[in-house]
């Protein structure tokens, strides 16, 4: 059972993510100073994300942190503002970390479960609440047969068939909607496999 976060906690990281986007979005707009703001924030940011799944991994975790600013400078163009920024960058960072998997050809890393491997589902010290929450009204964005399906087997953990009973999809129907709806929520955040 997951601990809900004080009010205080939980204040310090809204501000956490109200600074990040702050000064991702003044670097967008020209102000350089704001910009090496964020990419030194982010990287501590990155390095807590990375280190929490990389444990047997410790000497990669600063070359992905790096990869990572650099995809996130790269793809800082296909931010939509309207849009949680730690969904986006826990987007990118998961694609970076699933490339190193598939670098070293570590099966086990490709076979975690799928939460696990969900972009969105991603979330940092700082920003569970938030995290939550975004996912929530990006979920809202999706058809019920896609919605559901992963709400039921990522969000509650239930297994094909029992999703398949309390939908009254059939299993097949289940699968599609998760895998179609993953890629929904991907596109919804501007982010290409």
């Amino acid at each position: 059972m997951q601990s809900t976060p004080n009010p205080e906690g939980i204040a310090r990281m809204k501000a956490g993510e109200d600074r990040l986007r702050s000064l991702f979005l003044q670097g967008l707009a020209g102000d350089a100073a704001a910009y090496q703001a964020f990419l030194k924030d982010m990287s501590a940011h990155l390095r807590a994300f990375f280190k929490r799944r990389l444990a047997s991994l410790p000497d990669d975790i600063e070359d992905l942190v790096q990869e990572t600013l650099l995809a996130l400078h790269n793809q800082r163009h296909t931010y939509q503002s309207a849009q949680p920024l730690t969904a986006w960058v826990h987007a990118i960072a998961r694609y970076k970390l699933i490339d190193l998997f598939r670098a070293r050809g570590s099966r086990e890393a490709l076979h975690e479960p799928l939460e696990d491997d969900l972009l969105v589902f991603a979330a940092s010290d700082t920003d569970a609440s938030d995290a939550r929450r975004d996912l929530g009204r990006l979920l809202e964005q999706l058809p019920d047969h896609q919605r559901l399906p992963i709400l039921h087997m990522k969000l509650e953990g239930l297994s094909v068939i029992e999703t398949a009973q309390v939908t009254g999809m059939s299993e097949s129907a289940v699968k599609v909607g998760v895998h179609r709806g993953l890629k929904a929520l991907a596109a919804l955040l501007g982010i290409a496999p």
